[in-house]
Order: C-alpha cells, then sequence, then structure tokens
C-alpha cells in the first residue's frame, strides 16, 4: 500500500470515528422534571442554550415572574419567560457542557446535557465534583 492511501484510509477511519463521539443533538423543546415549564434548547451565538419557554404552572409572581433571587441586584428585574437559563452549552464526545442558571435558587453550576438511550435529556448542575441530576422529556 502507497504512503497516500494508508493515509487516506487512516482520515477516513478517524473521521468515522470522530462523527460517531459526537454527541447527539440536544435542541428541541423539553419539559422540566418538576413539569413547571418548557425550556426550548438551540443555537446561541457560537454555542447552545435554553430558554424558558413557557410556564407550566403559574409562577408566584405571576407569569411575567421576574429574576427576583438572582443575587446580582441589576438582573432581577429581567423577566423569566424567555430568559436562557441554559448557557454556553459546547459539545463535549456524547454530551454537551456549559453552564445552568436556577432562577428559584439563583444559583448558577457547570452543566453536563446529554440524552439518554430513552431519548429523555439528563441535565446535571455541579459544583465541584458533586452533581445532582434531573430527567427532562421531550415536548410535543
Amino acid at each position: 500500500m502507497r504512503v497516500g492511501t494508508i493515509i487516506l484510509v487512516a482520515a477516513a477511519v478517524w473521521a468515522g470515528s470522530t462523527m460517531a463521539q459526537a454527541a447527539v443533538s440536544i435542541n428541541g423543546r423539553w419539559i422540566t422534571q418538576d413539569k413547571d415549564a418548557i425550556v426550548e434548547i438551540g443555537p446561541c451565538g457560537q454555542a447552545i442554550c435554553g430558554r424558558i419557554a413557557k410556564f407550566l404552572v403559574k409562577p408566584p409572581q405571576g407569569y411575567d415572574q421576574k429574576d427576583v433571587n438572582n443575587p446580582n441586584p441589576k438582573l432581577r428585574s429581567r423577566t423569566l419567560l424567555g430568559m436562557a437559563v441554559v448557557h454556553s452549552l459546547k459539545a463535549d464526545g456524547n454530551q454537551w457542557r456549559g453552564t445552568i442558571y436556577d432562577p428559584k435558587s439563583g444559583k448558577s453550576y457547570r452543566s453536563v446535557v446529554f440524552v439518554t438511550k430513552k431519548g429523555t435529556l439528563s441535565v446535571k448542575g455541579c459544583i465541584g465534583p458533586f452533581c445532582q441530576s434531573q430527567s427532562w422529556n421531550k415536548s410535543l
């Protein structure tokens, strides 16, 4: 076998294994584990983000609920509906890594997101090595 042929074969094998390891798309509308909101995940600049698309349960201060628990006083007047709660997700193998914001606590966490074999979205919020997982279902 010639060197050029070996390089082409090696490149094809590498490309195929890279595609097989690529993260499954998480884009779409997902019902949160508590079934209180739908988060729509999709492109957001150079990354992927998820915005609150719809409340399924009326928030304590109504459907125009503000981000009252945010530690930054300047951000407390923004409306939760339409706000990105999952930020800067980038593919990493078979999962997506970024940040998730919990408007109920006003805290942000390192996040790992992936589609499970059952078709649900596993959403993890992590502090250091400790993670808490949620399972979100696809919305119709």
